[in-house]
């Protein structure tokens, strides 16, 4: 290797290994400075590949652009502004290349997507006693063959559970409710101002006939947020209450049918049912103010037992169930008082 070395000067490191027989890569191995300089790669060249000939220029591009995003064109398809534009005699693109466009800025969606709805604010109502807020709605009673219905409108007061109007009808319909409304109204003798009614966003409870009976009336109408069954949560309970109900059928045979089922329903679930939100009174007692009286008699059994046997009371003597003092629909979270 020496000798390659002292001769490499002379004739050259590829004609002293041929000379001597020596590979040129062990050479190298042993002698790596002396190898071939390494070449610097030079960046590689980036050559924009030429524009198609049909291809819009950056300028033609963004003066479309102008044109879809533009207030007059905002809502509308690319078909129709396509169109809108011949009728105007001017041309930019065809139809495709607006929705390439569009596309590339991410404006291709569902036109519903991209709606910015308003948003509708929380229903906090309060409810100290009767005939100070009602809700209502509308449910469907299956009829004798399948796709047909009838429709069960009721109105229940939120205090007291009680429910102070009800209506089936072969259809839903304003004009319908709006006799409802009015008819309950009356037999409760509501005053202008005493109440307020409260309903989901159904066609029927939004309609202008409603409005204006409850503009007429002096009623006070709030609606529970889209697709939001907790802010009408007293009808939903009772319409469920109905329906799983022994007797309740699968079908009615004939709207006459599912009167004759609700005219004892209502009496019992008014009279007899106990529920559990108003101290297991019905709605009845606390509707028309005797509750304060059955439990002052309940109070006085459970004192007599305690009397009797007070060994049989563990803890303390018997009381019972406490009467609501109010009642809320989405209640605040900053409330400290108890919910009922």
């Amino acid at each position: 290797m020496n000798a390659v070395a002292m001769l490499a000067p002379t004739v050259g490191i590829a004609s002293a290994c041929d000379f001597l027989a020596v590979p040129r890569a062990s050479y190298y191995r042993q002698h790596p400075l002396l190898g071939p300089a390494p070449q610097p790669l030079s960046p590689p060249l980036i050559v924009a590949p030429p524009l198609p000939a049909r291809a819009l220029r950056p300028d033609e591009r963004q003066a479309v652009r102008d044109v879809l995003y533009s207030t007059r064109f905002q809502d509308t398809s690319p078909a129709a502004i396509q169109a809108t534009l011949l009728d105007e005699g001017q041309y930019l693109c065809s139809t495709r290349t607006m929705y390439r466009i569009l596309d590339a800025d991410g404006g291709a969606r569902e036109r519903r997507d991209q709606c910015i709805h308003p948003p509708y604010q929380k229903p906090e109502l309060l409810a100290t006693a009767p005939n100070q807020l009602w809700s209502w709605d509308i449910t469907k009673l299956r009829g004798p063959v399948k796709w047909t219905y009838f429709y069960l409108y009721v109105i229940l007061d939120i205090f007291s559970r009680y429910v102070v109007g009800w209506m089936v009808a072969p259809r839903e319909s304003a004009e319908l409710a709006v006799r409802l409304i009015a008819s309950t109204c009356k037999k409760q003798k509501i005053e202008p101002g005493q109440v307020g009614l409260h309903a989901d966003r159904g066609a029927a409870m939004r309609s202008k006939p409603v409005a204006f009976l409850l503009a007429d009336l002096g009623v006070t109408k709030t609606h529970s947020r889209p697709y939001t069954s907790n802010d009408n949560p007293y009808s939903e309970s009772q319409f469920k209450t109905m329906k799983y109900r022994q007797e309740f059928p699968d079908r009615f045979g004939c709207i006459q049918d599912s009167r004759v089922f609700c005219h004892p329903f209502f009496s019992w679930y008014n009279g007899v049912h106990r529920h559990s939100g108003i101290g297991m009174m019905t709605p009845q007692m606390v509707h028309y103010g005797t509750a304060e009286r059955v439990r002052d008699l309940r109070q006085s059994v459970l004192d007599q037992a305690y009397i009797v046997h007070p060994e049989r009371f563990v803890h303390s003597a018997p009381k019972t169930l406490e009467l609501p003092t109010e009642v809320w629909i989405n209640k605040p979270k900053n409330s400290d008082e108890n919910t009922h």
